[in-house]
C-alpha cells in the first residue's frame, strides 16, 4: 500500500554563497527605511539608525571575511572580556579619559536618509532573489538508493550510489552556525575516489540527522529482506 511519503524519502542539500549571512544588515536596512519613511528623522534618530546599521554591517563583513572556529571564538571571547575589564580599570584610575572619548565619539554623526536604506534593501533583495533562483538549478538530493546532483538550466543530472555513503560534518565558523546553522558537509559515495564538498549548508545538523535516518532505514530494510 502506498504511503504517499515520496517527498519525505529524500533530503535536499544546497550549497549557498556567503552573502546569505548578510541578512542581519539587510533587516536593519529595511527597518531603517520603513521607520525614516513613515516616522521621519526626529532629533538624532537618523544618527542612531545609521550607527546601528554600520555596527551590524561591520560585524557581518567580519563574519564573511574570516573563519571563526571554536578555538578562535573562545580566544576572541577572552580578548573581549580583557578589553572590557581593561576599559573599566581605565575609567576608575583615569576618570578624565572617558569624557574626552565621549566628546570625540559624539562629534561623529553619520547620517543616512530613507532613500539610502531603500536602495540598500533593494540591492540585497535582488541578490537574495538571484540566490533563490540559482538554488533551483544547482542542488543535491539524497535518496535511499542514490545521490543525485541537479544542475544547469536544462536539469542536467549526475547519479552516485547512496548505500554506504559516508557523511562528515564540519563547523568551520561558529558565527555562521549561530546565524543560520550553517556548516560544511562532506559526502563520500562508495566507489568514488573524490569526495563531494558542500559549503554553507543551512541547518546542517538537521540535514545530517535526516540523511542518517534515511540511509539507516534503508540498511534496516535490506537486512529484513535478506533475513526473510
Amino acid at each position: 500500500m502506498s504511503t504517499g511519503k515520496k517527498s519525505e524519502e529524500s533530503v535536499i542539500l544546497v550549497s549557498y554563497p556567503k552573502i546569505i549571512f548578510m541578512w542581519p544588515a539587510w533587516l536593519i536596512a529595511i527597518a531603517g527605511a520603513i521607520f525614516l519613511t513613515f516616522v521621519g528623522a526626529q532629533g538624532n534618530t537618523a544618527v542612531v539608525i545609521t550607527w546601528t546599521f554600520l555596527v551590524v554591517l561591520s560585524i557581518n563583513l567580519v563574519v564573511l571575511g574570516f573563519d571563526f572556529p571554536r578555538t578562535t571564538s573562545l580566544t576572541l571571547f577572552f580578548i573581549g572580556v580583557a578589553l572590557v575589564l581593561g576599559g573599566a580599570l581605565l575609567v576608575v584610575y583615569f576618570p578624565n579619559v572617558l569624557p574626552s572619548f565621549e566628546g570625540w565619539l559624539t562629534s561623529l554623526e553619520p547620517r543616512a536618509n530613507a532613500t539610502f536604506y531603500w536602495m540598500i534593501s533593494i540591492v540585497f533583495g535582488l541578490i537574495y532573489a538571484g540566490v533563490a533562483i540559482n538554488r533551483r538549478f544547482d542542488y543535491w538530493e539524497v535518496r535511499p538508493n542514490e545521490l543525485l546532483h541537479h544542475h544547469g538550466i536544462l536539469s542536467d543530472l549526475e547519479r552516485f550510489p547512496s548505500p554506504h555513503l559516508r557523511i562528515e560534518k564540519e563547523i568551520n565558523d561558529i558565527f555562521e552556525y549561530m546565524l543560520m546553522g550553517a556548516g560544511r558537509l562532506i559526502l563520500q559515495p562508495s566507489g568514488e575516489r573524490k569526495a563531494i564538498v558542500l559549503d554553507n549548508v543551512l541547518w546542517i545538523s538537521k540535514k545530517e540527522k535526516e540523511i542518517t535516518k534515511l540511509l539507516g532505514a534503508l540498511q534496516v530494510q535490506v537486512r529484513e529482506q535478506s533475513n526473510g
